[in-house]
């Protein structure tokens, strides 16, 4: 039953890494909002709404065929958070009754949808078992969201982020460093750690910037109009976020830096193990200038 899916393979699949044994159930396909530039995700791929009779049709193969096994269930594709909550809410009561050992329901969110859902509607969801949200907020910084088209502002991230939060669900943090370029890096940096201090979510992953063939901002880059970071610049970046994320005492974040994006992987509980993370990013940071090109971008994964 290992990362079960019932469907047409007609277009990618994409789920978080730590979802690889759950029951992937697509409730849409693509994503609504498809406009970012750094994203060749789902480019071409015309966005939808499953039907009832499709959903159903994913949830009726799962059971028979591992009815007591599926113990976690992400709802795909790219933002199922656009949903409405009423349908929502009844996805997850035929989740429920299908699996007697189901244990959570998580799915992808962006931070228009979070917002379009009342402090209300998001009790309701968590409390019919939507437990987990994983939102990629890329930045706090407002100058950095519009450039890249995420469609929010610095404060509506944050507002997206607390919002998940207050309704008692746990919430998966996803920032990219590089995303601002050379330029915008500190400007990146010190908003970002803002946000994640005014959010407090759960967890956070930084993820380092891929530039992919058929995304806007790679043709960007191969114009001269954008100037990514290298990898020590990266981390360099990391550090000043990690710095400056100011977290209550006796809370706890998780902060993962180990996508297939990042360098090196990077783990610390926040903020009791900050110290220790800011030192092993510096250990990285002199490791990364020993190497041959290391003030150079060389991050290329268009091929």
């Amino acid at each position: 039953m290992e990362g079960m899916f019932f469907d047409s393979y007609d277009t990618p699949v994409f789920r978080p890494p730590s979802e690889a044994r759950s029951f992937i159930l697509r409730v849409t396909r693509g994503c609504a909002h498809n406009r970012c530039t750094y994203c060749n995700m789902y480019r071409g791929v015309r966005f939808e709404r499953l039907d009832d009779q499709a959903i159903l049709r994913q949830i009726a193969l799962a059971e028979h065929y591992g009815k007591r096994s599926v113990r976690r269930v992400f709802l795909a594709d790219g933002d199922a958070f656009v949903l409405d909550t009423d349908r929502l809410l009844a996805i997850l009561a035929e989740l429920h009754r299908a699996f007697p050992l189901l244990e959570r329901v998580s799915s992808y969110a962006a931070p228009r949808d979070i917002l379009r859902k009342s402090p209300e509607e998001m009790e309701k969801l968590r409390e019919a078992g939507l437990g987990l949200l994983y939102y990629g907020m890329e930045s706090g910084d407002t100058e950095t969201l519009r450039a890249v088209r995420k469609g929010v502002t610095g404060e509506e991230s944050v507002a997206a982020g607390q919002r998940v939060i207050a309704s008692g669900m746990q919430l998966s943090i996803m920032t990219i460093l590089g995303l601002a370029g050379a330029p915008g890096s500190r400007r990146h940096a010190l908003a970002t750690a803002e946000a994640i201090s005014a959010i407090r979510p759960t967890m956070w992953s930084a993820l380092c910037l891929m530039l992919y063939r058929g995304s806007e901002l790679k043709d960007q880059f191969e114009r001269g109009e954008f100037q990514p970071l290298s990898p020590a610049g990266l981390m360099e970046e990391l550090r000043l976020m990690v710095e400056h994320t100011e977290l209550p005492v006796g809370s706890r974040c998780i902060f993962r830096s180990n996508h297939v994006s990042n360098y090196i992987p990077l783990a610390a509980d926040l903020p009791r193990e900050k110290d220790r993370l800011l030192s092993d990013i510096d250990r990285c940071v002199e490791y990364l200038r020993t190497l041959r090109g290391w003030d150079v971008y060389n991050h290329d994964w268009s091929k």
